[in-house]
């Protein structure tokens, strides 16, 4: 099946399921959709019985989208974008030591934390896995996502400090989580005893330092060239060109891609906003991208709904996804009690809001999409379904109790 046609049967599906959403659901749009997309999946694995051409063509049309690839390498750059572009440059200034904490320090912890509770869990059912393997698990599910965490947040009522430290932190330790991910995906192929601690240090350095500087320059770059002129649809053009060109120099740059569209995203919404930027042309920008998010956020989570069908069920796999929920949420709550315990001086966060940051930092498709890119020997299968577990509780469960909980505890 050619791109068009994938993309164009994408795009109908998603329409129908929008405006079922909208018209009886009324559901977040994040989740609504999601929700449709698996009620959908179910729906086709059970006429495939009875029909199984279609099952069959379902399939078929599923496994040719290469999840990881177009998430990671596409979607993902858009997404952080135009999230962090619609972030209150204010506001994430204001808690600054909070986000740079939680985003580093909690999503090391919390990856740790992860891997020792499965590691011990796979051994007490006598089912060991490699440790460096449920690393890398920890690394899947320890930084929370910002695509499904911005789409939910904002009709959840957080008061705007509380929503400003999840979505902020969503937005930094989703960079910080795929650097993990892949500096501990490469020291698993080159073996865990050819790698120094001072190797892994120069590469998250090197990563996460670069990646961030290149984002402050692509955003002034971008910011140079829009006060030079006044018309709007060359300066979104120049947005774009910012996101397509600048997130495939990191790559051949080997930085963090998705640490640098944020910063990217934060200049051309604070420093382009305020100096570079007519009124027309800011409103054009913002409508532009606001579009971009929906539509993209759209088709994602239609995708995780329907990428039930290509899972490799198995009852070991959905017992260790249920015990992963509990594991990850120990280890988000932990990992953000200790770092505010230990800066309590410099970053002054509550209990309550550590509450609310548990259950609203949310995991979604960046988890499934490292999951997804697994190969052998890694336990590619058994990792995804796992991560798939974790997802619909996360989206679903804590999505739309979320509300609920900051209602609570505010």
């Amino acid at each position: 099946m050619n791109l068009f046609s994938i993309v164009t049967i994408l795009v109908v599906i998603t329409a129908i399921f929008a405006y079922l959403n909208t018209r009886f659901l009324k559901l977040p749009e994040t989740i609504g959709m999601m929700i449709i997309a698996l009620l959908f999946s179910v729906l086709l694995i059970v006429s495939g019985l009875i029909f199984p051409v279609v099952y069959d063509f379902a399939i078929s049309f599923i496994g040719s989208i290469d999840f990881s690839t177009v998430l990671l390498d596409i979607m993902l750059s858009f997404l952080l974008y135009a999230g962090a572009l619609h972030t209150d440059g204010s506001l994430l200034k204001a808690n600054r030591r909070s986000i740079t904490v939680f985003a580093i320090v909690g999503v090391l912890l919390s990856a740790l934390l992860v891997a020792v509770m499965l590691y011990l869990f796979f051994l007490a059912v006598q089912a060991p896995v490699n440790f460096w393997y449920c690393l890398l698990f920890g690394a899947f599910v320890a930084p929370t996502d910002p695509i499904a965490v911005l789409g939910i947040l904002t009709k959840a009522g957080a008061p705007k400090d509380v929503e400003m430290k999840i979505v902020g932190e969503s937005l930094f330790n989703d960079g910080i989580g795929v650097v993990l991910f892949l500096s501990l995906l490469e020291i698993i192929n080159l073996g865990t005893d050819k790698v120094t601690i001072g190797d892994i240090s120069l590469l998250l350095l090197t990563e996460i330092g670069g990646g961030i500087l290149l984002g402050w320059l692509l955003g002034y770059v971008g910011y140079w060239m829009m006060k030079k002129i006044d018309h709007y649809q060359s300066e979104i053009l120049i947005t774009l060109a910012i996101v397509m060109g600048g997130y495939a120099l990191a790559q051949l740059l080997h930085l963090s891609g998705p640490l640098a569209m944020v910063f990217a995203g934060l200049v051309t919404g604070s420093r382009s906003k305020e100096d570079a930027m007519s009124d027309v042309t800011e409103q054009y920008v913002y409508k532009f991208w606001e579009l971009v998010d929906v539509l993209l956020n759209a088709v994602l989570f239609v995708l995780i709904g329907l990428e039930v069908l290509t899972l490799e069920f198995d009852l070991s796999y959905l017992i260790a996804g249920l015990v992963a929920i509990p594991i990850t949420l120990i280890a988000r709550y932990v990992s953000l009690l200790l770092p505010a315990t230990a800066f309590k001086k410099y970053i002054q966060t509550s209990h309550n809001t550590i509450k609310i940051m548990t259950w609203g930092g949310l995991r979604g498709g960046l988890s499934i999409a490292m999951a997804l890119s697994l190969t052998a020997p890694l336990p590619k299968n058994q990792f995804v379904f796992m991560i798939y577990v974790v997802v619909l509780f996360s989206i679903i469960v804590q999505g739309l109790t979320v509300g609920k909980v900051i209602r609570k505890l505010v």
